[in-house]
């Protein structure tokens, strides 16, 4: 499986494009779970604070640090199938 936690707030529209572009991946990876956190609640302000976000989305992938400000499906495919090949 393959964890993909977005922490954003609410009405970013960048990440409402990140969050399409991993519901598209969903198709390529069956596995492919997404998760949502908005980064004003206390769980969403202590992982920006524990990952230094400084700009929405920051991506979580299987609980570990991937990019903040969004990624691209290539970005986010690449790292997927590094994650299968494991």
């Amino acid at each position: 499986m393959i964890k993909v936690t977005l922490i954003r707030p609410s009405g970013c529209s960048h990440c409402a494009q990140v969050k399409n572009t991993l519901e598209k991946l969903k198709n390529e990876f069956k596995d492919l779970q997404l998760e949502e956190i908005d980064m004003t609640t206390d769980q969403g302000f202590a992982l920006v604070e524990k990952y230094k976000i400084m700009a929405s989305p920051g991506i979580l992938v299987n609980d570990e640090f991937f990019a903040m400000g969004g990624a691209t499906e290539e970005q986010l495919r690449e790292k997927f199938e590094q994650l299968l090949k494991k």
